[in-house]
C-alpha cells in the first residue's frame, strides 16, 4: 500500500480502526509499528484513535514512553508504547503485560525490538518505509491484515 500524505495514513488508520474492531466486542489487540523517525506511525495511530471514536489529542509517547486513551465503549483503552528510549524495558514490561491481559486493550507499539520476545505472536506488523516520491510504503504482517 502506498501512502501520499499525513491525510491519506490518518484515512487509513481510521479504516484500520473499523478492521480491528468489527461489528462483535474488542478483542484484545496489538499493533507493532516499524518505521525510522517521522514514517508516520504516530500519524496513523491519530488515525486508529480517530476511528475507535477518541476524542483527545494523541501525541507521541517518546518521552513519556507510554498513553493511554480510554475507548468511547467504557471498556478497554487504546495504549501507546514507544520503547525508543528504553533499551532495556525494565518496569515497563509489567504494565505491557498487564495492559495484554485485558481483552478490550488495543494496543500500538513503536520501537519493539527491546521487548519482541514478549509480544504476542498473533499481532499485526506494520512497517512503513520511506519511497523514492516522498510518500511512504506500508507493508503488513500477522493475522488482522
Amino acid at each position: 500500500m502506498i501512502i501520499n500524505s499525513e491525510q491519506e495514513m490518518i484515512d487509513f488508520g481510521k479504516q484500520f480502526a473499523d478492521k480491528i474492531t468489527g461489528s462483535g466486542p474488542v478483542e484484545a489487540k496489538v499493533i507493532e509499528l516499524i518505521g525510522d523517525v517521522g514514517a508516520g506511525k504516530t500519524t496513523f495511530t491519530r488515525g486508529l484513535a480517530a476511528g475507535l471514536g477518541i476524542k483527545e489529542p494523541i501525541t507521541s509517547p517518546s518521552f513519556t514512553i507510554s498513553k493511554s486513551y480510554a475507548l468511547p465503549s467504557g471498556k478497554g483503552h487504546l495504549i501507546h508504547y514507544d520503547f525508543y528510549r528504553l533499551p532495556d524495558p525494565g518496569l515497563m514490561l509489567d504494565d505491557l503485560n498487564e495492559n495484554l491481559q485485558n481483552p478490550d486493550n488495543i494496543i500500538i507499539i513503536e520501537w519493539g525490538e527491546s521487548i519482541n520476545n514478549l509480544l504476542p505472536n498473533d499481532r499485526t506488523i506494520i512497517k512503513i518505509e520511506y519511497n523514492e516520491t516522498g510518500g511512504r510504503d506500508l507493508f503488513f504482517e500477522g493475522s488482522k491484515t
